[in-house]
């Protein structure tokens, strides 16, 4: 293991950019949500019967409906955070902006992910309420979905919390730049999935029912993480700052508009 370099809090938190924090926590976003929509529920309803569908930031919408369809967003999830981390475990050498894109889409797929088992057995709504539908007894259904669902998300809170010392460098007892992170990162989140959601034609419904559950919700383990970072946790390399990335930011950009304004009005996909 490679030193660690320890530095005041406040030293390392300043060089830290927001912009270009903001900028990478909105691409990973992207990618996390994309990937439950566009993959998870359009393409696998695309696949196995549909013929036509809308999809948009927060939903996708056709008239075929199966299991399958409703699990696929949260397995891709779970794939997708699955290969990002061992990305990230592969890439110590990487960049701090590039480590932190990975442990930030890491993060956000397995949060949806774990998340949507808690989210959905607790209040008989959503992608998993869909997947127990018609099932005996319900109640145990939804028993199991919200115990699995609190193990998982518990689990994938200290997993993040790993991540974020061990592979993008901050230090445990960096608590200003662990704030900075954590809380650009989570509300960036949330703008962009309310944004999304708002050009939808469906507008502020969407916003209650899909974009805050996934964006304020299933992240809201941002705001509390380093309470569950693993005793001991260090970073396998020095503590670097997060310095400005004018690629990133342009990316995210580009990228952010698209999302909105392209993707969050909704666009006709067929088969």
């Amino acid at each position: 293991m490679a030193a660690t370099t320890i530095v005041p809090a406040e030293a390392t938190s300043a060089r830290d950019d927001p912009i270009t924090i903001c900028a990478i926590s909105c691409l990973a976003w992207i990618l996390a949500a994309v990937s439950h929509e566009g993959i998870g529920h359009a393409l696998v309803a695309l696949l196995t019967g549909t013929q036509t569908g809308v999809l948009s930031t927060v939903a996708w919408s056709s008239a075929y409906d199966s299991r399958l369809v409703a699990a696929g967003g949260t397995l891709v999830n779970l794939i997708e955070a699955g290969v990002l981390w061992l990305a990230l475990r592969s890439l110590k050498s990487a960049s701090p902006r590039l480590r932190l894109f990975l442990c930030l889409g890491f993060a956000f797929n397995l949060f949806t992910g774990t998340g949507y088992f808690l989210f959905s057995g607790a209040f008989d709504f959503g992608d998993w309420a869909q997947v127990i539908a018609r099932t005996h007894p319900h109640w145990l259904w939804r028993f199991l979905l919200v115990t699995v669902g609190a193990a998982a998300y518990y689990g994938a809170v200290r997993a993040v919390a790993v991540g974020v010392v061990r592979y993008v460098g901050v230090l445990p007892s960096e608590y200003l730049r662990l704030r900075k992170v954590n809380l650009t990162t989570y509300f960036s989140a949330i703008v962009l999935s309310v944004a999304g959601a708002l050009m939808n034609p469906l507008g502020f419904k969407l916003v209650l029912e899909s974009a805050l559950p996934a964006a304020a919700g299933a992240n809201c383990a941002f705001i509390w993480l380093r309470y569950y970072i693993p005793r001991g946790t260090l970073p396998v390399r020095d503590s670097d700052s997060i310095s400005r990335g004018y690629a990133w930011i342009a990316m995210a950009a580009v990228l952010s508009l698209v999302f909105v304004f392209v993707l969050g009005r909704g666009i006709t996909l067929n088969r």
